[in-house]
């Protein structure tokens, strides 16, 4: 990957740390202050065996050791100081962008019709904040002054200076080939991974049925197949990054001893002093820990990369929303002028060129089999999906030129599959926005799931999960329903809402969808059972993709009746 497309593939997190720049700055200021009074041990020791044991003089070692005391005092307050600089920094990052990938998130979700990536992106944007607090970051500010520390070691003895730069090369090595080693390793597992807690997650979703059909043995063979894939290559990158740590550590250590010997030798031909050859150990050992801490931190910076490339990634892919100007709150007329829409990610049409048009306060029945299209019309006016031709119009405009904050509490959605969410459920039926008792009412009487929730052993406080555990198909289905006719919105979506009812529960939805019509709200119900289609105004009868048949209620189904009476008449 050349250098333009990178940075144009991660401009907004490029930006995002351009914006925290100066924080960086003042850290490595901060580095630079602590990184010269960690010289202090050092000229410390330097000064006690030079000066003060030739000397002996007890005030010399007093004033020295207060000096000396004073200093790493200071030096600790300025590492604190560092670190809550970087603390600063990282949570700042975070506020920037916590926003923005939740809704990149969410669209993504959206669009590749799943919710594939979970919560993985938040996941990332928080271990980056956290390594940017880490001692990861700590290492790369001090390692820059490893050719400082080897200049001060030439000053010692010139001997001194090849072998600290030898060493720092040995250690340089270590660390690469640690790159080279693990990064692949650990990229092809956090792969598998993720591709593992995504099939767990719907293993977990989908329970029942896996244990109804006695599938369970066989979900977690293969799930336990590729979670051993997955060990696999952690242990192995651990592994090799472990015995790289362990050899950069040991070597470390190793040539701090044997320079304290060379050191020694050195003295003994009286070309360095006795204080020059400890500090000039003291001195090896700290010009070198950065790159030692480089060398164990290197996993978590391999991590960080893989970690930014798939933020970056999510954050291009999904470019920012839109400002779109704030228009008057939606009446309720509704228009579709040729639409045709595929599903995210891919270009074969599900539904091809559907035209109709809906007052306000209208009902629409859409019928047809199954895999006709249905539910897709249904997304796709409703602005979820994306329309491939045509326009989508509510109250005139586009309705992907609406401002969805905005023009949510105006739309009502019920699924096929009710997903209700975890807490109260008043917090599900105000759509965990502010609780307003009366609404929250109004909409469960609304939904004729008022007296149901008294019922429960704390009535609208009652918590549920997401699963909704607790709850039946029928209670879970009036519950959403009275969540998408909250606030009494313009436009209403019903996707099979008569599919967990019986008879009794049917009728009940029957006189809802009329108490809900009544106040002026232009509703779309998707239905296999006719009961409720006997409320509707009008009728779209779908088949593979297309309107057969669209008009008021009585004309189409008039047209149904007549058409299947000539089928009859020509089998005969």
């Amino acid at each position: 990957m050349d250098t333009s497309k990178k940075t144009s593939t991660y401009k907004e997190l490029n930006e995002s740390l351009k914006s925290i720049r100066h924080y960086f700055i003042y850290a490595g200021l901060f580095s630079a202050a602590v990184n010269i009074l960690m010289l202090t041990p050092i000229i410390y020791m330097l000064q006690v065996y030079d000066r003060v044991i030739s000397s002996g003089s007890v005030s010399t070692l007093t004033m020295l050791t207060l000096l000396m005391v004073g200093l790493m005092l200071a030096m600790g307050g300025f590492e604190w100081v560092r670190s809550m600089i970087l603390i600063a920094a990282s949570n700042r990052i975070e506020q920037q962008l916590r926003r923005r990938v939740f809704n990149a998130s969410f669209t993504h979700a959206l669009l590749s019709g799943s919710g594939a990536s979970g919560g993985q992106p938040l996941n990332d944007l928080s271990s980056l904040r956290q390594f940017l607090t880490g001692n990861g970051l700590f290492a790369f500010f001090d390692a820059p002054w490893f050719p400082i520390y080897v200049a001060l070691m030439f000053v010692f003895h010139p001997l001194f200076g090849v072998v600290a730069i030898l060493a720092g090369i040995v250690m340089v090595l270590l660390a690469w080939i640690n790159e080279v080693v693990t990064t692949r390793k650990l990229k092809d597992a956090n792969t598998k991974a993720n591709r593992v807690n995504n099939q767990v997650n719907g293993s977990l979703r989908n329970a029942e049925v896996i244990a109804a059909m006695g599938m369970t043995d066989d979900i977690r063979r293969q799930q336990e197949k590729q979670s051993n894939e997955v060990l696999v290559l952690q242990t192995d990158a651990s592994r090799s990054a472990g015995a790289l740590t362990s050899i950069s550590k040991s070597f470390r250590l190793i040539v701090q001893s044997l320079i304290l010997g060379l050191g020694a030798w050195l003295a003994l031909r009286q070309e360095i002093s006795p204080g020059m050859m400890i500090a000039g150990s003291l001195l090896l050992g700290r010009a070198l820990a950065p790159i030692d801490m480089l060398v164990s931190t290197w996993k978590g910076f391999s991590v960080a990369r893989a970690q930014y490339e798939r933020l970056g990634q999510l954050l291009e892919r999904i470019p920012p929303e839109a400002e779109h100007m704030p228009l008057p709150p939606p009446q309720g007329d509704l228009s579709l002028e040729q639409v045709t829409v595929a599903p995210p990610g891919t270009r074969v049409p599900v539904v091809r060129g559907v035209t109709l048009q809906l007052a306000a306060g209208e009902a629409l029945g859409i019928v047809g089999p199954s895999a006709s299209g249905k539910s897709t019309l249904a997304r796709a006016v409703l602005g979820i999906w994306p329309v491939m031709a045509g326009k989508v119009r509510l109250d005139g405009a586009d309705i992907a030129g609406w401002d969805r904050g905005l023009l949510g509490p105006h739309i009502g959605y019920l699924p096929q599959d009710i997903e209700l969410f975890d807490g109260s459920i008043s917090d599900n039926i105000c759509r965990f926005g502010e609780a307003d008792a009366e609404r929250i009412v109004e909409a469960a009487r609304l939904a004729g799931v008022h007296e149901l929730i008294l019922r429960l052993p704390d009535g609208y406080d009652t918590v549920i999960g997401g699963s909704s555990g607790g709850l039946s198909g029928g209670q879970r289905q009036r519950i959403g329903l009275a969540r998408a006719v909250y606030g009494n919105p313009r436009l209403l979506v019903l996707d099979e809402p008569n599919s967990n009812l019986d008879d009794q529960g049917e009728k009940e939805l029957v006189s809802a969808i009329q108490r809900i019509k009544a106040g002026g709200c232009t509703i779309i119900v998707i239905s296999h059972r006719t009961m409720v289609l006997h409320s509707m105004d009008k009728l779209l009868v779908m088949k593979e993709g297309a309107a057969l048949s669209f008009g008021p209620k009585d004309e189409v189904l008039a047209s149904l009746m007549g058409q299947s009476e000539q089928r009859r008449a020509g089998n005969a």
